[in-house]
């Protein structure tokens, strides 16, 4: 099997990380995997791949400064991304994340080379603009299939894409701990700690989470909030928790690639999101046995967290209602234990070999032909 993966980048993020654990579970199965990139390739891939994938940076991206520059630079892009894909001679692409996925779709017209597209959050709460809305709406029913991680995203795309969605869920995997990592804990505070993970942008809420912190952590002197990420919103992040009065108990520790150690020395996981896709750092911590709080925004926490039995949902951007879910267990040890005890079920409910089985699915079924959509006819 030969398969060519497309992606902007290979940088720090959830679809980086499914794309990872995929192509190295594909070459493990002796399949042929090409990963293309939008970027230069300067940067290191954040996740580890197997050196056996063929990997190629294609150095498309990048600002335009005016329009024609702009249309210029799409054309030169678009025709460096069909040669790359035509040269990889796949049996099948697999595009990740929606504007790469419309560029992909675009590249390969009349190519006869199925492709599966992949949603990687909600698309209704995820704005990628006008143009690129219109785009995807244009491009979609070229696709062989979509993938999306949940029924509420499957649930946006009009009725006649619907027998081309498929719902696959992330793989989890069972934790492990590099030789090395203990020193970030020898260093760490002492006493109990919240921890929370993810890029910080506006989605995630970590401005509700530090907000809801506030509200318990005068109860709670020896509780601190540790928070595992980078991202544009770090500065006024740390701002607010000044404002709020809870510097001192709060703890920005950037990026972490390997965060299972941190997870299991926390005692409750806290994700503040406003929208989700299927996010890998809740399975993360419910894989290393926390008892978790989750909002319940769309899609994700729901699909993943089963009510009062291995985590609590809470009403999403409901500040009060995070805080007393926080307040709640860290007041009960029991309580947490009650949750955790049966949280690492996820590594069962969505394990690498049951997701592996359905990607599998859907690219037997493109292949076959079950999933074509007639590319071969005029736009």
């Amino acid at each position: 099997m030969r398969v060519t993966l497309i992606i902007a980048s290979m940088g720090a993020g959830g679809a980086e990380r499914v794309l990872a654990i995929l192509a190295n579970a594909w070459v493990a199965q002796q399949w042929q995997v090409t990963l293309l990139t939008l970027d230069s390739g300067d940067s290191p891939p954040f996740y580890d791949l197997d050196p056996q994938i063929q990997r190629r940076s294609l150095a498309t991206s990048g600002p335009s400064v005016t329009l024609w520059q702009a249309i210029g630079q799409n054309c030169h892009r678009l025709w460096t991304l069909r040669r790359a894909i035509a040269d990889s001679r796949p049996d099948v692409v697999i595009s990740f994340i929606d504007q790469v996925n419309i560029l992909t779709l675009i590249a390969t017209r009349f190519l006869a080379i199925p492709v599966i597209v992949t949603e990687r959050t909600d698309p209704n709460c995820h704005v990628i603009g006008k143009t690129w809305e219109l785009l995807r709406r244009c491009t979609y029913p070229w696709a062989d299939q979509i993938v999306v991680q949940s029924l509420t995203v499957k649930q946006y795309f009009p009725p006649r894409l619907q027998s081309r969605i498929r719902v696959i869920p992330n793989p989890v995997l069972a934790p492990r701990i590099d030789a090395g990592s203990g020193k970030f804990h020898r260093d760490a505070p002492s006493g109990r700690s919240l921890i929370a993970m993810g890029r910080l942008g506006p989605e995630k809420g970590y401005d509700l989470l530090l907000q809801a912190f506030a509200q318990v952590c005068d109860r709670h002197p020896e509780w601190t909030l540790k928070i595992l990420g980078e991202g544009s919103l770090r500065g006024d992040l740390e701002a607010l928790g000044d404002r709020l009065g809870i510097g001192e108990q709060v703890h920005f520790l950037g990026l972490v690639k390997q965060p299972y150690g941190w997870l299991q020395q926390a005692d409750v996981f806290v994700m503040a999101s406003r929208y989700e896709g299927f996010p890998n750092a809740l399975c993360e911590a419910m894989a290393c046995g926390l008892a978790v709080i989750a909002t319940d925004c769309p899609s994700g926490p729901r699909a993943i967290i089963r009510p009062g039995v291995d985590g609590i949902l809470v009403p999403s951007e409901d500040v009060e209602a995070l805080a007393a879910a926080m307040h709640h267990l860290m007041s009960d040890p029991i309580a947490r234990q009650k949750l955790s005890a049966l949280a690492p079920e996820v590594l069962t409910r969505f394990s690498l070999k049951t997701v592996l089985g359905l990607w599998e699915s859907a690219i037997a079924s493109v292949i076959s032909g079950a999933g074509l959509n007639s590319k071969q006819s005029n736009p």
